[in-house]
């Protein structure tokens, strides 16, 4: 028999409902055809995430099989899709499907938590085309990002969807090579029963890290009872910013044609999520007792140094990127001998690669930014290095793999603090993102970070969990749920509605 042709198909797009819209050119500056997509994935430091990587490297390792690539796009963590690119981008898909037919199998990189400015739920409508397009015959697998809002629609029409299982993601290339092996499964005649369940919690991102709390035991529950016909586990944290009335906690329970099973397994899981969501809360700090924390090591040597996140305005959650709401309570406190990495601010890092290191100038921060949380802050300044802002990760999440940050400076604010200023809107998830500038990570009594979470991979070698301090300050992507303004989202749900009640359906399964 000829070897099974595998198509590859690559989308990620993390929606915030509450940013701007996703057009086009966010799409394109990642994108990659065909040829492309399997050049990246056998370099030596790629740029995708890791499913391509883990799935080739899986395939290749299981046998003879011919990879058919067909494109790989991502915006990453920003506001809903414009429906007309969204229309595109499926009439492209259609139409490589088609003219690259027949087809043994496809794999999808997917994340999971999509959503356009008409369309609620891309990634379903990509997967029901995809269906529609090869046939009820073909395996499909997919992998999705953990923090994935989950549709039926996205179950019905996918053979296995499989979920990270870190937070911090540091298992992407696991979970690629976990789907390569349920590819050859199917390949080999499987039959999966599949069972779905929608919990309505809706947790802060900074309560889903894996490696403790409710939400890690559930993911590990559902590992230690991943033996027998069980083939996945996966139970999905939720994109809350999505404003989506998908957005939710889910169990997804996938068994080999064992549909008892599956359903028994996904209830027991979702049970245990929703009588855990009591621990299911942030814990966030004022600017004000950051600052004081962070004076008291300035004063005393022999205190660990400390790392803050501004989890507030994480890019990787949707954020701008570019709040001055810490920057200027530091600046004004008199804090010095610390640093923020990284803000967004194209016009400020082009002004700063026109005048030249050492040059002199007062800074404009977000002089073009309409979103009135981000602020505005002048403040006197010095080019302190200046970069194209490519760089290689050290390790943790974005370890090993390209970065762009785009033409990038980093800056010296009035004389004290260094910040580096960057041109493509991204979470600082590795020392690399402001080293590469000069700035010494582990000279520093304070470093700011605007991430959520995924810089703990990035940083741990250096802050123990003890040092990081998650600081309570204005953004996008704050953790303080009850003060965003939803209109979307499907009611009810905890914590919004604190005093509702929930009880898991009988019937979970996905035919």
């Amino acid at each position: 028999m000829a070897p099974p042709r595998i198509a590859l198909l690559g989308y990620i797009l993390e929606t915030n409902g509450f940013a701007p819209m996703a057009v086009e050119a966010d799409f394109r500056r990642t994108w990659m055809d065909g040829q492309k997509v399997l050049e990246d994935a056998a370099a030596k430091a790629p740029r995708e995430p890791g499913g391509f990587v883990g799935f080739i490297s899986g395939m290749n390792a299981s046998g003879a099989w011919t990879p058919v690539p067909l494109l790989y796009t991502s915006a990453g963590a920003s506001g809903p899709m414009d429906q007309a690119f969204l229309d595109k981008f499926l009439t492209i898909v259609e139409e490589r499907l088609k003219a690259a037919m027949p087809f043994d199998g496809i794999y999808i990189q997917d994340h999971g938590a999509a959503g356009a400015t008409r369309d609620i739920d891309p990634d379903g409508t990509l997967f029901r085309l995809v269906r529609k397009v090869v046939g009820p015959k073909v395996p499909i697998v997919a992998t999705l990002d953990l923090h994935a809002n989950v549709s039926t629609e996205m179950v019905k029409h996918t053979d296995v969807l499989i979920a990270y299982l870190t937070n911090p993601h540091i298992d992407m290339v696991e979970r690629g090579r976990e789907a390569a092996g349920a590819m050859r499964e199917l390949l080999s005649g499987v039959k999966t029963a599949k069972a779905f369940i929608p919990v309505p919690i809706l947790p802060p991102q900074v309560a889903l890290l894996t490696d403790r709390g409710p939400y890690g035991e559930a993911i590990d529950k559902g590992q230690k009872a991943a033996k027998g016909s069980i083939l996945n586990v996966s139970v999905l944290g939720n994109c809350s910013f999505a404003d989506s009335p998908k957005t939710g906690m889910s169990v997804i329970v996938t068994t080999r044609e064992n549909q008892a099973a599956a359903d028994a397994l996904a209830k027991e899981l979702a049970q245990y999520l929703w009588d855990q969501r009591h621990r299911l809360v942030p814990n966030v700090m004022e600017v004000d007792e950051a600052i004081r924390r962070l004076k008291a090591v300035c004063a005393d040597p022999s205190k660990k140094p400390l790392l803050f996140a501004d989890c507030a305005d994480n890019p990787g959650g949707g954020g701008r990127g570019n709040t001055v709401h810490v920057l200027k309570a530091f600046l004004e406190a008199g804090i010095d001998r610390a640093a923020f990495g990284i803000h967004n601010d194209p016009l400020l890092a082009a002004e700063a690669h026109r005048l030249g290191v050492g040059a002199k100038f007062t800074a404009e921060l977000n002089r073009d930014e309409t979103n009135k949380l981000s602020g505005k802050l002048s403040v006197p300044a010095q080019v302190m290095a200046v970069s194209d802002g490519e760089f290689v990760g050290r390790r943790g999440t974005m370890g090993g793999r390209k970065g762009s940050l785009g033409p990038s400076a980093c800056l010296r604010l009035d004389g004290r603090i260094d910040v580096v200023f960057i041109t493509n809107r991204q979470q600082c998830l590795d020392t690399e993102m402001i080293e590469h500038l000069g700035i010494k990570v582990r000279e520093m009594r304070g470093v700011v970070v605007k991430s959520r979470g995924h810089f703990r991979a990035g940083f741990n070698d250096i802050f123990a969990d003890e040092q990081i301090l998650e600081v309570d300050a204005p953004g996008l992507t704050t953790p303080v749920l009850q003060r965003l303004p939803w209109t979307n989202l499907r009611r009810p749900i905890w914590p919004l509605d604190a005093e509702m009640t929930w009880h898991v359906p009988a019937e979970v399964a996905v035919r």
